[in-house]
């Protein structure tokens, strides 16, 4: 959501046989409505597109970057990452067929389990931003010396964006508590600052551990608003190279500013001293 257009859509419904797609897209975004997470959206928007009827989930627990279940319509809905629903549910051939025609298609993709069995994914598509790609050369023309992005997204989903934007390095299927070890390993490693810029609520934990945090908050979470030592309220990425530049002349100035009056000051006193001011 930080590189890619953050609007992204359901491109595609992949149910086993005997599953109903657009009852397990409506169990889908039903429980979808207690989630902050960027997809859940998209999800219900899908939904009402086909004018589907939600109800509103019940006994909802969510583990941020993994996945989120609870009780619909008497159906215990499980929704999340591949590795989290396989290790309850086992992953059928499938899905694991449409898991990999995601990857080649650079699409993520939502396991969906009902009754503690797996049902369908659904693949989500969500394009690059028209401005990242130059958003990550000015980063370097302004003295960024290191681009990383840090996700939630399958490997290969993550590649296929670094390769895009010529990223220097990729962090994949990362929770919120990985992307904070991450933050506080480079910045460990590195002698100089660390800057986070994200928008979700997994960002959150690695923005407040940033030596910077960077918060896109038109439309995102709350928690990484508050999170963030500086929020940008336009949602656009290159605002963030605006901010530097501005903050760059800024302190030129005000040091101009300082020297110049503080020399003035010192030139107009050895005047004094010797009584010709």
């Amino acid at each position: 959501g930080t590189l890619t257009a953050g609007r992204p859509r359901v491109a595609e419904v992949v149910t086993l046989p005997g599953v109903d797609a657009d009852e397990l897209l409506r169990l889908t975004a039903s429980l979808e409505q207690a989630s902050a997470h960027v997809f859940a959206a998209a999800v219900i928007d899908s939904a009402r597109e086909r004018d589907l009827m939600l109800d509103f989930p019940t006994d909802v627990t969510e583990q941020p970057g993994i996945g989120i279940s609870g009780a619909v319509d008497g159906h215990r809905v499980r929704l999340g990452s591949e590795d989290w629903i396989a290790r309850t549910n086992g992953l059928p051939e499938p899905i694991r067929v449409a898991r990999r025609r995601a990857e080649l298609e650079g699409a993520s993709a939502v396991v969906v389990a009902i009754d503690d069995e797996t049902a369908g994914v659904l693949l989500m598509d969500d394009p690059i931003r028209t401005e990242s790609s130059r958003v990550v050369r000015a980063l370097r023309a302004a003295g960024v010396r290191h681009v990383a992005m840090l996700t939630g997204d399958d490997a290969s989903v993550a590649a296929a964006v670094s390769s895009a934007l010529g990223l220097d390095a990729v962090h994949s299927q990362q929770s919120p508590g990985d992307k904070l070890a991450t933050i506080r390993a480079h910045t460990e490693a590195t002698d100089g600052l660390t800057v986070m810029i994200g928008d979700g609520v997994n960002d959150a934990p690695a923005l407040a551990g940033a030596d910077l945090g960077v918060a896109m908050g038109a439309r995102g979470a709350t928690a990484s608003s508050e999170a963030a030592d500086v929020v940008l309220t336009i949602d656009r990425l290159d605002r963030v190279v605006e901010g530097m530049r501005i903050a760059h002349w800024s302190r030129r100035i005000a040091l101009q500013s300082v020297v110049t009056g503080m020399g003035l000051s010192f030139v107009a006193m050895g005047f004094a001293a010797v009584g010709l001011l």
